[in-house]
């Protein structure tokens, strides 16, 4: 497995993950209509070929035999050396396959060397795997702040690692 920089022709690839990861990890919690209005707005390909482009943001993609299989999204901030992890979704057929972690690794390793000191994780709340992914890495729960999909108002959950200094490698 690769994991590398997304470049624009991962764009389709990249809104069709987003769209079987929202339908598996949200089924019997968002409409599909809530799940539809959230890939066109968080996952226009317009908003995301912008993010490959932006000074401080980072899109990583995982390849596995010339297919994507999962991506990240993080931005980070130089004034108070925070970074942000937005996303990290991994294709439901491959789960479980160390995609995730080599993603998150993948993620962290560019934050740290962006000069980031806190590591902060977005998950909906209602996202329980998602939470038990960023739980199991070290990652502590914060706080709880709402995000908006479309008109509709979820709750989000944030939770945050400080790695070491001078460690090289987070989860090794």
């Amino acid at each position: 497995m690769t994991i590398r920089n997304a470049v624009v022709g991962d764009v389709d690839a990249i809104r069709r993950i987003a769209t079987r990861s929202w339908e598996t990890d949200y089924r019997g919690v968002l409409t599909r209509e809530t799940v539809e209005t959230a890939v066109n707005d968080w996952y226009a390909p317009e908003r995301i070929e912008a993010e490959l482009g932006a000074e401080r943001t980072a899109v990583l993609v995982a390849e596995r035999d010339e297919k994507l299989v999962g991506f990240a999204h993080a931005t980070w901030s130089e004034e108070d050396a925070n970074g942000y992890i937005l996303r990290i979704y991994v294709h439901p057929d491959h789960r479980r396959e160390r995609v995730g972690r080599e993603l998150l690794e993948g993620t962290c390793d560019t934050l740290v060397a962006r000069g980031v000191e806190r590591i902060n994780a977005m998950v909906l709340s209602e996202n329980r795997p998602g939470a038990e992914f960023y739980e199991q890495f070290g990652f502590e729960f914060v706080d709880e702040q709402p995000t908006s999909i479309g008109d509709e108002t979820y709750p989000e959950s944030r939770y945050v690692l400080e790695p070491e200094a001078g460690s090289d490698g987070l989860f090794t």
